[in-house]
């Protein structure tokens, strides 16, 4: 039985599940969590793939800049700070086989309303916070580079 995506308190923590379920007519997935879904496949020609969806090296980047990005606006709104624009850029490096994650670098600028705010140092503890890059981190190196 599929389970609806959840969020639960555990000991403390948090448990967080998604569900996957294939796409009649392909061998892509959609996958749910909470009331949000997106598309998982392989790059087309690839084992089955058609293309349809993110490729599980695009769900890391995703997951370390979209946690990161939540994080940042967190940051922002506990210190008061109305951020206009973020913009980042994360790349995954792999090699080997199998396929393994190397090194995450993380360009990230942001811009905020009141141009005396120190937005590196804000960009910074957010990505100290940072659920995703916390936990990766003690085995893929993460080169967080902050730009003007």
């Amino acid at each position: 039985m599929i389970s609806s995506a959840k969020t639960s308190v555990m000991n403390a923590g948090i448990s967080i599940a998604v569900d996957f379920i294939t796409i009649g007519g392909t061998e892509a997935a959609v996958m749910k969590g909470g009331n949000h879904t997106l598309i998982v496949d392989r790059p087309e020609g690839r084992a089955g793939g058609l293309g349809l969806g993110f490729n599980g090296g695009q769900l890391l980047g995703a997951a370390v800049g979209g946690c990161l990005c939540n994080d940042i606006r967190y940051v922002a709104h506990d210190r008061g700070v109305d951020l206009t624009e973020i913009r980042m850029s994360v790349t995954v490096d792999m090699d080997g086989t199998p396929l393994i994650a190397r090194r995450v670098t993380i360009r990230v600028s942001a811009t905020a309303a009141d141009p005396a705010t120190d937005v590196a140092d804000l960009l910074r503890h957010a990505r100290s916070i940072s659920m995703v890059s916390n936990s990766i981190a003690p085995s893929v190196p993460i080169d967080f580079i902050v730009e003007a």
